[in-house]
C-alpha cells in the first residue's frame, strides 16, 4: 500500500446530531474496484477464520464496539437479536459456514476490516455517488432504488446530495453498490456513540490496504 488513504468526514442532518450523540459518517476512496480474490487473500481469509473461534462468536456482543452498535440499533428501533449489527452478522455467518467464504477482492477486505476493528463497514460505487455522502432521515414520497414502495418518512439512510443510497444498516439502492465494471470504490464507516474514531480510521484503513493489495 502506498501510504494511508485519507478518511473523511461526511455529512449529517442537524436533527439527527441533536439527537443520536457520536453519530457520523466516514469514507475514503479506493481507485479500483472489486474483481476475484487471489490465493494470499484467500489464505488471509482462511487463517481469520481459524483465529476467529466458537467462543469469541459467543461473546462478541460484549465487546464494547459491538456492544456500542448493539445500543444505538435499540435507540433506532432495530432488535439486534433480529437484525444482526453487521460484524455479528458476519460472525453468524463463519458459525453456519464452519468459516469466513471468500467471494470477492471488496467482500473479503470488508470481511476483514470488519472482523479485525468491529466496525460497520460498505461499499459503494464512488461514481455514482454525487458529493459526499451522509445520514439523514427520509422525506415522505422517498423510496430505494430497486426496492418497491416509499420508505417510512423519517427512516435513516445514507445519502447524497440527490437521493438516498441505502438505509443506514440495510440494502443499497440498485445501481449504487459497487458493480463489475466499478472503477472507484467508495469505503464507508458508520459510527455511532461510543466507537472511537481510531477505530474507524483502522477499518477504513484495513480494507483500503486489502483492496490494493
Amino acid at each position: 500500500m502506498t501510504g494511508e488513504p485519507k478518511v473523511r468526514n461526511g455529512w449529517l442532518d442537524p436533527a439527527l446530531r441533536r439527537e443520536f450523540e457520536g453519530l457520523g459518517l466516514h469514507y475514503t476512496v479506493v481507485e479500483r474496484g472489486s474483481g476475484r480474490s487471489g490465493r494470499e487473500l484467500k489464505n488471509r481469509l482462511r487463517d481469520l477464520s481459524n483465529r476467529f473461534s466458537g467462543p469469541q462468536a459467543i461473546n462478541l456482543r460484549h465487546q464494547p464496539i459491538v456492544w456500542a452498535y448493539r445500543v444505538f440499533f435499540r435507540h433506532i428501533g432495530l432488535d439486534p437479536d433480529e437484525q444482526p449489527t453487521p460484524v455479528e452478522e458476519l460472525a453468524i455467518e463463519r458459525m453456519r459456514s464452519g468459516g469466513f467464504r471468500s467471494r470477492s477482492v471488496l467482500d473479503d477486505a470488508l470481511t476483514i476490516a470488519m472482523i479485525e476493528s468491529h466496525v460497520a463497514l460498505r461499499a459503494l460505487d464512488a461514481d455514482r455517488v454525487a458529493d459526499a455522502p451522509g445520514i439523514r432521515p427520509t422525506q415522505p414520497g422517498e423510496g430505494l432504488e430497486g426496492r418497491p414502495g416509499e420508505l417510512p418518512p423519517g427512516t435513516l439512510v445514507i445519502a447524497d446530495a440527490e437521493r438516498p443510497l441505502g438505509l443506514l444498516f440495510g440494502a443499497t439502492a440498485s445501481g449504487r453498490g459497487v458493480q463489475p465494471k466499478t472503477k472507484r470504490t467508495m469505503l464507508v464507516a458508520v459510527r455511532v456513540k461510543g466507537v472511537p474514531d481510531i477505530a474507524v480510521e483502522e477499518a477504513l484503513w484495513l480494507a483500503t490496504g486489502v483492496m490494493q493489495g
